[in-house]
């Protein structure tokens, strides 16, 4: 059975991923784990949220890190690895590739694993408002995309990079219009983060940030 939405969450490695997020964290010996760790608890908020949407049959994570991996696996998520290495595009047409193989009418999206404040409500109505077509939901500059939405049966072609929203929009995809903030809040700086924060946030990203946010850097 392939109703509903199978959801692919891109994961760069933690020591590459949001590298600028490193100033939100308080300068200790052990600051480079705190920033892994930050990065692993806002991934495992996204990962929850998004599998509490009515219309979100099962999310899968896509990554190669092993303590991600792990981590993800614990919640009860599954994981793909990040194939063939070259880029957040490639490997998310070969997740979605495997995915849909063998699997008539499935339909496959991607979202962006930085949200940690996402609400399951939003994203279930965003799903709602996308209906059956190729969509995506810009972030909150309006350039980027944290949501990009395949048509049933056909592949996601996803063009994440520099102006995504604007490059998905080209594709053919459906700009989704709406007030779902806590789906357009992805996390790449110290000000996003003291936005999402006031949205409020997920419990791991919650936690994180009680024991090792810097005075001030998430609205504290």
């Amino acid at each position: 059975m392939t109703a509903g939405l199978h959801l692919l969450v891109p994961i760069k490695p933690l020591h590459l991923a949001k590298s600028r997020l490193l100033g939100a964290l308080e300068h200790t010996p052990r600051r480079s784990q705190a920033h892994a760790a930050l990065v692993t608890a806002v991934a495992l908020d996204t990962v929850s949220a998004a599998r509490g949407a009515a219309q979100v049959r099962e999310v899968v994570a896509v990554t190669s890190d092993p303590e991600l991996t792990a981590a993800l696996r614990a919640l009860g998520i599954g994981v793909l690895p990040d194939s063939p290495s070259a880029g957040l595009n490639a490997a998310l047409r070969h997740a979605d590739g495997v995915l849909r193989q063998g699997s008539a009418g499935m339909r496959v999206g991607a979202l962006q694993a930085d949200l940690p404040a996402l609400r399951p409500d939003d994203l279930s109505a965003a799903l709602e408002a996308a209906g059956d077509r190729r969509a995506f939901c810009p972030d909150r500059q309006g350039t980027g995309t944290t949501l990009l939405l395949a048509e049933r049966d056909r592949p996601l072609d996803p063009r994440f990079g520099p102006d995504s929203a604007a490059t998905h929009g080209d594709s053919g995809a459906v700009r989704l219009k709406g007030p779902w903030e806590s789906l357009r809040c992805d996390v790449d700086t110290g000000a996003d983060l003291r936005r999402a924060t006031e949205l409020g946030l997920g419990t791991h990203t919650r936690a994180h940030l009680a024991e090792h946010c810097s005075s001030g850097a998430a609205g504290r």
